[in-house]
């Protein structure tokens, strides 16, 4: 008994220091604990070491084994496929090496060039301000309908002998969708009285929907001579092609729009 009391004595005597009024640090509570991290790194170390060492054994077995073929292709002989040309289904968006667009080139070099001995002949591109003036019977509103889908204009126009007249204008939309848009709603004006007054005829080679040709009545005016047009218009692609003929002697010919037309829509 006298032996277990003295023990506490002892203990609390060893752990603060008879003459100091700071606690030394006992140095045996903590060797232990660097043991067991000593430990923990040794385990953590030979672990680590393990997954590499297994990783490198793979690799070294991978490296001898012989490859594994792959599965054949669904199509064993891929030939490469020449570009096309654009067609309804064709947006600008997906114009691209497979889907060339020769429209993307110099519009103004598709107009139809004037015969000889044409005069007055010009060929170029046109604003959209200057096409609005022109075509709408309120520029301001014809502007704003046309300019978020026309892309460009390009004209030309000449004078053949006295009395024949020919304009023609290329226009040039943002997709074949808005192309159609126009061309299907300048067609339906034409059988207003104050334009062509008839349905118009087809063209040959034209498919239905694509375009169409009008002779105008002759416009009359005391102390003139009669006025005639014919007009067409027509749609490849993105392109509107419309050709005007007139005659300032009442006399315009459904073979002469149709031949103009036709050498037009060849230049395309």
């Amino acid at each position: 008994m006298e032996h277990e009391q003295t023990i506490p004595e002892q203990r609390k005597e060893a752990e603060t220091g008879p003459e100091s009024d700071t606690p030394d640090l006992v140095a045996e509570p903590a060797a232990p604990r660097r043991r067991r991290g000593r430990t923990t790194l040794l385990i953590a170390g030979a672990a680590v070491l393990g997954v590499l060492a297994g990783t490198v054994s793979g690799y070294a077995v991978q490296y001898h084994r012989a490859p594994t073929p792959l599965p054949p292709l669904a199509q064993q002989n891929v030939a490469v496929q020449p570009p096309v040309a654009a067609n309804d289904a064709t947006t600008r968006r997906s114009v691209n090496a497979n889907r060339w667009d020769k429209a993307e080139e110099d519009l103004a070099k598709k107009l139809l060039e004037a015969p000889g001995g044409a005069q007055d002949g010009y060929s170029g591109y046109e604003s959209l301000d200057s096409f609005a003036a022109d075509y709408y019977e309120s520029p301001d509103r014809g502007f704003d309908a046309i300019a978020q889908d026309v892309r460009r204009i390009a004209t030309a126009g000449w004078r053949q002998g006295e009395h024949d007249f020919i304009e023609i204008r290329l226009l040039q939309f943002q997709d074949q969708h808005s192309a159609r848009k126009y061309q299907e709603g300048q067609s339906s004006y034409q059988d207003e009285e104050k334009r062509a007054g008839n349905d118009g005829f087809a063209l040959p080679g034209v498919p239905d929907g694509y375009g169409r040709a009008w002779l105008y009545k002759p416009k009359t005016k005391a102390g003139y001579h009669p006025l005639r047009q014919a007009r067409a218009i027509l749609r490849r692609g993105d392109i509107v092609m419309d050709v005007e003929f007139t005659n300032n002697r009442g006399d315009v010919s459904q073979a002469e729009i149709t031949d103009l037309a036709k050498r037009q829509m060849e230049r395309l």
